[in-house]
């Protein structure tokens, strides 16, 4: 989606409000005992009272069962909210869309359930350093190569793996949509980014190797070697100067 008008930018601004609302609320619920389940009704109760409608449910094929995507520890992206109980030390993954006056937005956050350890907490933070690095390069007459570029530098500053088939995408008018923003990338190789052009950015790292397989339910990815994955998305505009970020939690 390219915006064309400014009322296209403010629904998306205020969709994209909600969503960070939304999500922030539902981590503050994620506590040990807590269920997967429990976490996804909530985060449905959310979205009932900020008037969106979730873009994952029935999503895909098979149609996804969850409003969110909750992944948990080797879960890197996709993980459908179950029966889990969260432990001590889990690290937990909240991937939300949402639907607002007909134009979708986006975004993910990684937290620590109660004791949570200093690698994993590092490597939180790591791909929050990603995704803002990310976002400096979402800007006009840039590529999806370099935004991708950005992000490879974080990870291989500490040393962190990532899954180069998975990353972000446009959206807006659809939940998924061209282009394909990579984690890794080569400066100015993909798309070239245009003004007003609506990004879902969310680059994936790994404390392992980067590689990953697809759960039996045929939507959870995990890691191969079982290391722990954290990740980070917000929807953002491309600018001339800089990206305009719709997603952050500001309440």
């Amino acid at each position: 989606m390219i915006i064309k008008t400014e009322e296209e930018r403010e629904i998306l601004r205020e969709g994209g409000r909600r969503l960070g609302a939304i999500l922030h609320k539902t981590s503050l619920r994620a506590r040990v005992g807590i269920s997967l389940k429990e976490l996804n009704t909530y985060a449905q109760e959310l979205m009932d009272e900020y008037e969106v409608k979730p873009s994952f449910l029935g999503y895909g094929n098979p149609p996804f069962p969850g409003v969110v995507c909750i992944s948990v520890n080797d879960g890197v992206v996709h993980g459908i909210p179950g029966d889990y109980v969260l432990k001590d030390g889990d690290m937990l993954t909240l991937d939300g869309g949402v639907w607002h006056e007909g134009l979708c937005t986006d975004a993910a956050i990684t937290i620590g359930v109660g004791n949570v350890s200093k690698e994993d907490l590092e490597l939180a933070a790591a791909a929050k350093e990603a995704m803002e690095a990310q976002i400096t390069a979402a800007v006009v007459g840039n590529t999806t190569g370099d935004i991708g570029y950005a992000s490879e530098q974080v990870a291989k500053k500490y040393g962190y793996g990532f899954p180069n088939e998975l990353g972000g995408h446009g959206v807006g008018r659809e939940v998924h949509e061209k282009p394909f923003v990579p984690t890794s990338g080569e400066r100015g190789t993909g798309t070239t980014l245009e003004e007003g052009m609506v990004l879902a950015l969310e680059p994936i790292l790994v404390s392992g190797k980067g590689r990953v397989k697809i759960a039996n339910d045929a939507w959870l990815y995990q890691t191969v070697d079982g290391s722990r994955s954290a990740q980070f998305e917000h929807t953002v505009i491309v600018g001339k100067e800089s990206a305009e970020v719709l997603t952050a939690h500001n309440e």
